[in-house]
């Protein structure tokens, strides 16, 4: 297996994404108690749990399978959410190259959500992901019930590809121990050409509410 999965920085002019360290759990304790009724279907950490959750994701990214970054307001330096690379997939070939990845754990503050930051930081992993690793596809999921954040992805430019029964862990409060039906949406390489236009269009003209109105996916 010749890929090794990698977050470098990613730059743009609203957000900078930076690999996940302590260095950014402070900020990320104050983003994480804001206004929190839009998590009504994932987990997002408390502020005492910040601390707990930066050590899970750096465990995760210590396997390989995880690029867990922080994102950073580009207005203010904070920290105020996060997000990812997360489960690659290599071709069966001697090379190992990476065949698909998957975006992923993304949350952001309340004051955060609608200033583009969402469509920005999509923009820049999937850029990444096309153009620098080559990859055939980019994947992204959310609980099926989610629509906001079934209106987000879409407004990225993923397409829906159908929602999967009994599919993973359920994150919403109070269903610890359950699964749930997760929506699956992706950006294939021959997609991405157009998705790109859309991205830096929108982006130029100022992010439009579909791609904002959820500030969590996973």
């Amino acid at each position: 297996m010749s890929f090794t999965l990698e977050g470098p920085v990613l730059e743009g002019t609203r957000v900078r994404l930076e690999p996940l360290d302590h260095r950014h759990a402070a900020d990320l304790a104050v983003a994480a108690e804001e206004d929190r009724s839009s998590y009504r279907f994932t987990w997002v950490p408390r502020a005492a749990e910040v601390e707990a959750y930066v050590d899970a994701q750096l465990s995760r990214a210590a396997t390989g399978q995880l690029a867990p970054y922080a994102q950073i307001e580009q207005v203010s330096g904070r920290a105020v959410g996060a997000t990812g690379f997360l489960d690659p997939r290599l071709w069966p070939t001697e090379d190992g190259g990476l065949c698909a990845i998957e975006v992923g754990y993304t949350w952001l503050a309340a004051s955060a959500q609608g200033t583009g930051l969402n469509t920005e930081a999509k923009y820049l992993l999937f850029r990444h992901a096309f153009e620098r690793w080559d990859v055939a596809r980019v994947d992204l999921k959310t609980d099926a019930r989610n629509g906001r954040s079934r209106a987000a992805i879409e407004g990225v430019g993923a397409r829906f590809e159908g929602v999967l029964r009994n599919w993973s862990r359920s994150w919403a409060p109070g269903e610890d121990g359950r699964l749930r039906d997760s929506a699956i949406f992706s950006v294939t390489a021959a997609e991405w050409p157009g998705c790109r236009a859309a991205l830096e269009a929108r982006l130029a003209r100022g992010a439009g509410a579909a791609s904002e109105r959820a500030p969590a996916d996973h």
